[in-house]
């Protein structure tokens, strides 16, 4: 087979062997891969995408030295002159041995080149890369995924997924990442990508199965109040997970949001999607369906027609999964129940919590801030305490800057008032988005915001003493300080969010 003149050239040979030798390569790993498991999931990439680039960069390269040869080729006709293939003469020892170390080098080169890229791809999927390469913009995300429960899942089983095509968009928007942070053009706080993250079924629900819900699971809540005493109130509650058939007829539960015999879409009209006018109920069995409108977030039709309809999934609810910043009387309430603040402490929720909300510039100035205004007041009002348990003042302290350091951050103008958790009602509207008996239909359903749709207290402190439910009542809730039958109208939220 004859080839065109115009392909004798370096720049149209280097890319036939670029392009050859690639292809070798996707071959080879291919056959390893089939036959003999190498390189386990992420050879893929490899194959399909990283091989496949050099190797569409040698054929590009092939047409370019064949027009630059045309063209050079012109050039010498005109003068008179004929372009040949380069010359090289394997009978001359030199060019021979010139020839045998290129090959060989070019190999050798080419094999730890490869094995390079690929421990430099797991690099830059791995946890540290995620959380350490840009330490002062990240280090909100990774100091909160470390103290959450898919601390051992890595970040991009969640942010990226399996596919090449979701693994090509999470590079490219990291290029721009990247620039942003050479740039300082990053905002403080870092939006949460709502409108850009993977849906929940290609991600959340590889581990979590939807159709197999859960059986009902207890849940105690620990919490002091802000008095002298540092009061103690525990609230048991049976957390209705699953739905399930009972002699009193079908108990639905928490998970019914998400039933494969159920759709729910909805219409949000800010972009954290924490109000929502417009929800629609559909029995995907019966086809029957209800739509349920705000009373106190009328829109006009038009207003709700150009608003996007999303289908409700695990994140619409679990939407800090791995990064939640808790608020101050939670993590105070934590290291209270565990042990860390000794509660015998006089006041020390009620200093604690007068320390933690305020804004600090820096860490170092936040830490500073909690010891002094800690030891100020033990010392001026509590002169005993401070004398005799200085040891227990000092714990106290390093505990309070801890669940400082582990959920606020100043440098970045992070803490849970920008990342609202919609688990839950008490500090964020969360469930009371929807269940809160202002969103009604046509006939007059509301969707409820019965507590015991979703829970029933089996225990709770009132008045320093321990209530329990019979076996068939559930407790009606006490608030631990009194304020009448406000809590059956208002939201928790009103109160417990720093947002008011």
């Amino acid at each position: 087979m004859k080839l065109p003149s115009s392909i004798k050239n370096w720049i149209s040979i280097t890319g036939a062997v670029l392009a050859v030798f690639n292809l070798a390569s996707i071959l080879s790993l291919l056959v390893l891969n089939l036959f003999f498991g190498f390189g386990g999931s992420y050879i893929g990439l490899f194959i399909y995408i990283v091989l496949p680039g050099f190797m569409i960069v040698g054929l590009i390269l092939i047409p370019i030295g064949m027009r630059i040869n045309r063209k050079k080729a012109r050039k010498a006709e005109s003068e008179g002159r004929t372009l040949n293939w380069p010359i090289v003469d394997f009978n001359d020892l030199g060019v021979r041995n010139a020839g045998v170390i290129f090959i060989i080098g070019t190999v050798f080169l080419l094999i730890i080149s490869s094995i390079g890229s690929y421990e430099a791809f797991h690099y830059t999927e791995s946890v540290e890369f995620c959380g350490k390469m840009c330490h002062t913009v990240m280090e909100p995300e990774y100091t909160t995924y470390h103290g959450s429960s898919h601390e051992r899942v890595a970040c991009v089983e969640c942010h990226v997924g399996s596919g090449a095509s979701w693994y090509v968009k999470s590079k490219l928007s990291g290029l721009y990442q990247v620039y942003s942070v050479l740039a300082k053009k990053y905002p403080k706080p870092i939006p949460t990508p709502i409108a850009n993250l993977r849906p929940a079924q290609e991600t959340c629900e590889e581990c979590h199965w939807p159709d197999k819900f859960y059986d009902s699971k207890l849940r105690e809540e620990h919490s002091f109040l802000a008095d002298d005493e540092n009061t103690e109130v525990i609230v048991n509650l049976k957390m209705k997970i699953s739905s399930k058939q009972t002699s009193h007829g079908l108990e639905k539960g928490i998970h019914q949001h998400i039933s494969p015999d159920v759709k729910i879409e909805y219409k949000s009209s800010d972009e954290d999607r924490q109000i929502i006018p417009w929800v629609k109920y559909t029995n995907t069995k019966t086809g029957e369906s209800k739509i349920f409108t705000d009373s106190d977030n009328q829109l006009t039709q038009e207003e709700l027609d150009s608003l996007e309809v999303r289908v409700m999934d695990c994140l619409d609810c679990h939407n800090r999964p791995s990064h939640n910043y808790q608020v101050p009387q939670n993590f105070i309430d934590q290291a209270m129940s565990e042990g860390k603040i000794p509660e015998s402490l006089p006041s020390i929720k009620l200093n604690a919590m007068l320390a933690l909300n305020q804004e600090y510039p820096s860490k170092d100035s936040a830490y500073s801030a909690i010891k002094n205004q800690i030891i100020e007041y033990y010392e001026a009002v509590e002169p005993e305490i401070f004398e005799n348990r200085r040891s227990e003042i000092d714990q106290a302290i390093a505990a309070i800057q801890d669940g400082y350091s582990n959920n606020i951050f100043p440098e970045m103008n992070v803490s849970w008032i920008h990342y609202p958790n919609n688990i839950g009602h008490m500090e964020f509207e969360g469930c009371f988005r929807c269940h809160n008996d202002r969103h009604a239909s046509e006939s007059g359903d509301v969707i409820s915001k019965d507590c015991n749709s979703c829970h029933t207290i089996l225990a709770q402190t009132v008045q320093d003493s321990m209530v329990y439910s019979s076996s068939l009542e559930p407790l009606e809730f006490v608030h631990p300080v009194d304020i009448g039958e406000d809590w059956k109208t208002e939201s928790c939220s009103m109160c417990h969010s720093a947002l008011y």
